[in-house]
């Protein structure tokens, strides 16, 4: 059985399967600010913490919801150098391929903790590879409602 064969094996019998939980990371006003210096979007709700005090329904400033999609890979733990190795096992090398889906359901506060959650949806041959596609679903410590809910594609080759 060749690397693309054993990993396609692995994935599909995953598919549907939560596969991990990341740790928890704190959202605070210096990384808000970072972010929106740039990215240019400066909007008050992010920037402004004492006009969002006064005027935003939760009382402080939010996180960009493009901000926390942009942390997947440091929430998921998938920018680690090891991490190639023990989840894609016979492949040299992965490719971000887009994303089908994203939502913000729910806003992350300042100084709020987020983690990520990885589910596999879909696994299939791609030419000389293989394509997966993972739900990760983006937690605010303490809320019911998700921050972000992001279908994103991969596709690894030998």
């Amino acid at each position: 059985m060749n690397a693309c064969d054993a990993l396609l094996q692995l994935y599909e019998a995953r598919i549907g399967r939560e596969i991990a939980v990341g740790p928890w990371v704190p959202i605070d006003q210096e990384r808000i600010d970072r972010f929106a210096e740039i990215t240019g979007d400066v909007q008050w709700i992010h920037v402004d913490p004492e006009r969002a005090g006064r005027e935003s329904p939760l009382g402080t400033t939010i996180a960009h919801g493009f901000l926390t999609l942009s942390l997947l890979p440091w929430l998921t733990g998938s920018n680690r150098p090891e991490y190639f190795a023990e989840h894609y096992p016979g492949m040299s090398r992965r490719l971000n391929y887009g994303l089908n889906r994203v939502r913000f359901p729910a806003p992350v506060p300042a100084g709020a903790r987020i983690r990520a959650r990885t589910r596999v949806e879909q696994v299939h041959a791609v030419g000389a590879g293989i394509e997966i596609v993972y739900l990760f679903t983006i937690e605010v410590e303490g809320q019911e409602k998700p921050a972000c809910l992001a279908e994103q594609i991969f596709r690894l080759y030998p």
